[in-house]
């Protein structure tokens, strides 16, 4: 995932119930040092309380907005530059955190280059996007 995020020129919307990970986390600040648009939805009761990679993400100006209107906001969705031919959809069971990668048994799925899945991704993206609150900071605690 971090290749991929490396890998991105143009965008990297991010959709996640659990976002601890510091590597995923840096991989996104340095694609947005590097000029990509990154902006990240998050489950409201899951980062709340500033112990992921929230904190990180918007200590470096990284659009962030909370998903409050759900019980779980349970998505796990990353989608690479969306509006070009080479779109790059990821979703699975695989939250972003330590545990997920270590600990449990995950999927992940990625799809490289179907303009009509990239579409019906971000159309659903952007759909959440328009109903989450925004946040400006919150506590720094990362665990990785």
């Amino acid at each position: 995932l971090v290749a991929l995020i490396a890998a991105a020129r143009r965008s990297v919307h991010v959709q996640m119930y659990v976002f601890t990970r510091k590597r995923l986390a840096q991989a996104l600040v340095d694609a947005r040092a590097r000029g990509v648009q990154v902006e990240v939805l998050a489950d409201a009761k899951m980062n709340q309380r500033g112990q992921g990679a929230l904190p990180l993400l918007l200590s470096a100006g990284v659009s962030v907005a909370l998903e409050t209107g759900y019980r779980a906001s349970h998505n796990k969705v990353m989608l690479i530059d969306v509006s070009t031919r080479n779109n790059v959809v990821v979703t699975g069971s695989y939250n972003f955190s330590w545990s997920a990668g270590a600990r449990n048994a995950e999927n992940v799925m990625i799809v490289h280059g179907n303009r009509a899945v990239a579409d019906a991704y971000f159309a659903n993206w952007q759909r959440h996007r328009r109903d989450a609150t925004p946040v400006r900071h919150l506590p720094v605690h990362l665990v990785d």
